[in-house]
């Protein structure tokens, strides 16, 4: 069908008009940043701190704002593609309610004490992909969402032993003892809470995306104290290590099941719409950047059991389907670990890791934390610091000048005197 055909149809005689542009979709959030770093401003000295001309600043909450445990935060942005930080974080105090069965096997919300209530603490990392829009979203749900499910099951995680009906009925004299070949213990409530939260957290941001017409995605890095444990959760390509003296112990990973990975490329190559223009099915050994250009790499496509190599275009820079997918959820013992002064968490999105290992955050967290001892805002200068080292200056710590092209935000945790013994007030 012709444009002429159309203006000699509806149009006789009159020039066809301009084509509207199209309206903007509305963010089911606005875009901001962390509540905790109001009224903060750029770390000092990073006006040179990247060789790029187009350096931005670090930021972290700024002194006197003291966040849980005194922990340290910092964030750059450094996607070029967007002026807004695709990353998101969260913290803050999980205070869990207790509630009883009724009489009529109603749920009734008692107001107890506060010895009666189960406290804790809550650090959350999450990287949007396709936009900040899921990553906002997330770091304003899914801590929502983990107190709900930790308040359906706080009833078993207090009990001795999680009994076999929540209601505290024994059904069967043998209850106890299905349970204990289980092996269900009051961590395990935990794990599955965060396990449900994470499942929650997701179909709310599918929700609400599909309602305000947009698309994109996050990973999620949590890190839960309760009970004199840590619970690392991990859905995604961000990394969080524990770092002691002589110790460098990874608490999450990176993985999509080999399963599904063929699965579901074969669904993107049949049905490319799903991938909504953000996505790539291929899959290759690391995310791809803007340096990696008409370079030949290695990949793999849906056919491919084994791997190849290809000219890297510009589409293959997109976001990778098949990339840190998978959840898992890793627990620390504080009592057993028995934390010593300087051993601390630390929790990043892909940016950081993009440029340092493990091993090489390891060294840097030694070479900064025995000379700094005195200073309270140590950790958050700590964290600013490997931020700085992935900014590409010459006298970088890691002498290698390497710059990370994404968002980076960076959580130290220190673990010394903090959450050891079962008080939960």
């Amino acid at each position: 069908m012709s444009a002429n055909w159309f203006r000699r149809r509806f149009l006789p005689g009159g020039p066809l008009p301009a084509p509207r542009p199209p309206r903007p979709r509305a963010s089911p959030v606005p875009y901001r940043r962390p509540r905790f770093l109001r009224g903060s401003g750029s770390s000092p000295g990073t006006a040179d701190a990247s060789c790029r001309p187009d350096a931005r600043p670090v930021r972290s909450p700024v002194r006197g704002r003291a966040l849980p445990w005194n922990a340290g935060y910092a964030e750059i942005i450094n996607a070029e593609k967007s002026e807004f930080n695709e990353d998101q974080a969260a913290c803050g105090k999980l205070c869990i309610r207790r509630f009883e069965f009724g009489v009529e096997e109603d749920r009734e919300w008692l107001t107890l004490c506060p010895e009666e209530f189960l406290t804790g603490h809550y650090w959350a990392l999450f990287d949007g992909h396709g936009g900040p829009a899921a990553a906002i979203l997330a770091a304003n749900t899914l801590h929502s969402c983990l107190r709900r499910q930790l308040e359906a099951v706080v009833e078993g995680m207090v009990a001795t032993q999680p009994p076999m009906h929540l209601s505290g009925h024994c059904i069967r004299p043998s209850d106890p003892q299905f349970v204990e070949e289980k092996g269900i213990r009051a961590e395990d409530l935990v794990v599955g809470a965060l396990e449900s939260a994470f499942q929650e957290c997701d179909e709310v941001i599918g929700r609400e995306l599909e309602a305000s017409g947009q698309v994109g995605g996050c990973t999620a890095l949590v890190a839960v104290t309760l009970q004199g444990k840590l619970y690392v959760a991990n859905a995604g390509d961000s990394r969080a290590i524990l770092v002691r003296r002589d110790e460098v112990r990874p608490l999450s990973s990176e993985f999509t099941p080999e399963t599904e990975r063929q699965r579901i490329q074969q669904l993107a190559f049949l049905y490319p719409e799903l991938l909504a223009g953000e996505f790539t099915r291929l899959e290759f050994p690391r995310r791809l950047k803007g340096d990696d250009l008409g370079q030949k790499v290695l990949f793999r496509d849906h056919h491919m059991s084994g791997w190849s190599y290809k000219c890297v275009e510009q589409s293959d820079l997109k976001y990778p389907l098949i990339h840190g997918q998978g959840r898992q959820v890793t627990v620390l013992d504080m009592d057993q670990l028995e934390p010593q002064e300087e051993d601390v968490v630390v929790m990043a999105t892909d940016g950081l890791w993009d440029v340092l290992s493990s091993e090489q955050v390891a060294r840097l967290v030694r070479s900064f934390l025995p000379g700094n001892r005195e200073d309270p805002h140590r950790f958050s200068e700590l964290a600013q610091m490997l931020i700085h080292s992935t900014q590409g200056k010459d006298n970088s710590p890691t002498q290698e000048g390497q710059v990370s092209y994404d968002d980076v935000s960076v959580f130290v945790i220190p673990l010394h005197n903090q959450g050891q013994g079962r008080s939960s007030h």
